[in-house]
């Protein structure tokens, strides 16, 4: 049995049993909690953000004998034996734990404390879906250029009208542990085929690495990543970019975390330099999690910096949106989401022929159901509805996406 399956099954166990042996009635109830948090943790590799969760707890309650024993068991889980051992005799002197307790506690010595392995996830989804707008085709079928008496009304062409189409997709990630266990490295791909709009058809690719950091009561979570994407089989965009999160040790109930997020990214278009861009982000996420769903609104400030030939110039705006996850029934989750943007431009976006500064407001819809059918298989429903409003009506566009998925995912 691996180190990660005995220390999975051990927090399991004692989380049940330490109720009743772990003092006054609050303090078993929040380390039973914060041992149910570590489990789903360590399931997702993450130990070490689970042992920084316990030592917080015990810090606060010094004789929850329960957290004293789950942070033991982790580090045992870590391959750290020296730390296990100490924790371990701390909790024979300071609790005089019973037989049972006892009996843990020596099957862990007897075992040893192994590290893990690094672990590594993979999962695959195969879709098929329909998109109502597949070319992003603008929804008004007459544009004006031009002002006053100069005004022209023409009509676009087909091929700038909404086409819609079904497709196939393919895509896959690839998580695995690097180094010390902490840092996770990722890959990502990501294929569109479009059953007749061939031009349209899409493959994206990336990869990057994530790492948590703690700075005493401060947290915190940084990624960075990179890739590519394609469009009609040309390279047609490149993409960099650096994000950051901050949680501060603010007096909030347990069930709420406040984040400080902020962000870098860079785009190059191929073929389009005048569209090159890069974009800052700065805002702030509050999440609320209990065991049957976990909820997120989030709202950020953007400053997109382009070149000094792109039209319209620079441009800010912001992004608000409310996700959340939860369950539905059994094992099946919902998802539902909420995204707004605005964007607005520094400089009329083309003097004399679009005589005005772009102005954009886009709504995001989304809503998802995950249908288990084996451990490690599940079906997924997913809906999508985007209206992107915007003062030029040449951008103007709605879509609707319904799509059908298979998901694998192995460990």
């Amino acid at each position: 049995m691996s180190a990660w399956k005995r220390c999975l099954q051990a927090l399991a166990w004692t989380t049940s049993m330490l109720c009743a042996t772990a003092g006054a009635e609050p303090q078993a109830n929040s380390g039973k909690n914060l041992a149910v948090d570590a489990i789903h943790l360590i399931s997702e590799g993450r130990g070490h953000e689970a042992t920084e969760a316990l030592e917080r707890l015990i810090e606060d309650q010094p004789n929850n004998a329960g957290t004293w024993l789950d942070l033991a068991i982790l580090q045992c889980g870590l391959g750290n034996a020296q730390e296990a051992e100490r924790l371990f005799q701390a909790i024979e002197r300071k609790f005089s734990p019973p037989p049972g307790i006892m009996e843990i506690l020596a099957l862990h010595r007897a075992q040893g404390c192994k590290r893990a392995q690094a672990r590594d996830q993979l999962t695959v989804m195969l879709s098929r879906g329909f998109d109502s707008n597949v070319n992003q085709g603008a929804s008004n079928p007459i544009f004006s250029i031009g002002s006053g008496t100069r005004r022209i009304e023409q009509a676009l062409a087909p091929e700038y009208l909404p086409q819609r189409d079904q497709y196939t997709l393919l895509s896959g990630e690839y998580v695995r542990e690097l180094s010390d266990g902490a840092t996770l490295g990722f890959a990502q791909i990501r294929s569109r085929e479009n059953d007749s709009l061939k031009q349209y058809n899409t493959t994206s690719v990336i990869a990057g690495i994530e790492r948590p950091w703690k700075m005493e009561a401060w947290q915190g979570r940084g990624s960075a990543f990179a890739g590519g994407l394609t469009l009609g089989g040309k390279l047609y965009q490149k993409q960099m970019q650096l994000q950051g999160q901050i949680t501060p040790p603010l007096p909030l109930p347990e069930s709420l975390k406040f984040n400080i997020l902020g962000g870098i990214s860079r785009l190059q278009y191929t073929t389009l330099a005048n569209y090159n861009a890069t974009t800052y982000e700065a805002g702030g996420s509050l999440v609320y999690q209990n065991s049957n769903m976990r909820a997120q609104a989030v709202a950020s400030y953007l400053v997109d910096h382009g070149n000094e030939a792109r039209l319209g110039g620079d441009r800010r705006g912001w992004t608000t949106g409310i996700n959340g996850i939860f369950k539905v029934a059994d094992n099946a989750t919902g998802e539902l989401g909420w995204t707004y943007q605005t964007w607005q431009g520094e400089n009329i976006y083309s003097p004399e022929l679009i005589d005005v500064i772009r102005k954009q407001k886009t709504n995001l819809w989304r809503a998802a159901l995950t249908l288990p059918v084996h451990s490690s298989h599940a079906v997924r429903l997913e809906f999508r509805q985007v209206n992107n409003r915007e003062n030029i009506s040449l951008f103007q566009y709605n879509s609707r996406l319904f799509q059908i998925s298979w998901l694998w995912s192995a460990f």
